[in-house]
């Protein structure tokens, strides 16, 4: 039998607004870039997922972007 490919794979999600400010800004507390790891299916999500998750650099809810492994 053939395998079939799987219909979720990982991604990872990075803070929008850590890349934006950069991590040497002066009014950052603790420099670092905020990332998720999650899944999404392949099949029926956009080729680019975005949510809005919790960003402990920024000490706020931020949009974070699926980047490229």
């Amino acid at each position: 039998m053939a395998k079939r490919k799987d219909a979720r794979v990982t991604v990872i999600l990075e803070c929008k607004g850590c890349i934006r400010n950069g991590v040497n800004d002066v009014k950052k507390v603790s420099a670092g870039i905020s990332r998720y790891i999650t899944q999404k299916n392949r099949h029926n999500t956009p080729n680019q997922l975005e949510l809005r998750k919790f960003c402990p650099y920024c000490y706020k809810h931020m949009i974070h972007r699926e980047i490229k492994k």
